[in-house]
């Protein structure tokens, strides 16, 4: 093979693993992100209706770097497992009855990498404990998520109130 021709294979082979490459990675789709981004993030709040705490646990990330600032700093939580001792221990006993949410003014960023997110929101949640209603309105619900093995999960959220 002369030198012209090696080099022209060589191109040629390098143009057709870009293709290749290309080929594989699907399209970004910013609208579909946004909105599989707000199912998640919606259902990290609904699944308390019905109580479907494996629609919550596989919303979330699962591991230490998991976080949670509620709106008073006693209940922070740290980690997932100290988030699903939490749950098991309040939000599954047969005390607790969520009644209602709403999510609004959600907005959501995606990372240029799309592989973070972040979105703020207002939250309202209602609910019951020891026949008790306890309602959280226009609670500022602010969050980071990150897509890992191709699904989008919370890893950071924060809670307050405004004064």
């Amino acid at each position: 093979m002369t030198g012209k021709r090696f080099v022209a294979a060589l191109a040629a082979l390098a143009v057709g693993v870009t293709v290749v490459s290309c080929a594989k990675e699907a399209p970004r789709n910013p609208a579909a992100e946004r909105k599989e981004i707000a199912r998640v993030i919606g259902n990290s709040i609904t699944w308390a209706m019905d109580k479907n705490v494996d629609l919550l646990f596989a919303s979330m990330a699962q591991d230490s770097a998991f976080f949670i600032f509620h709106p008073d700093s006693a209940s922070t939580i740290v980690g997932f497992d100290a988030f699903k001792q939490m749950t098991n221990d309040v939000f599954m006993r047969p005390e607790f009855k969520a009644t209602g949410s709403a999510i609004r003014d959600m907005r959501i960023g995606i990372s240029k990498s799309g592989d973070a997110a972040w979105w703020s929101a207002l939250l309202d949640d209602f609910g019951e404990v020891d026949g008790r209603p306890y309602a959280w309105r226009n609670t500022r619900w602010t969050g980071v998520l990150e897509k890992r093995d191709g699904k989008w999960v919370i890893v950071q959220m924060h809670f307050s109130f405004a004064q």
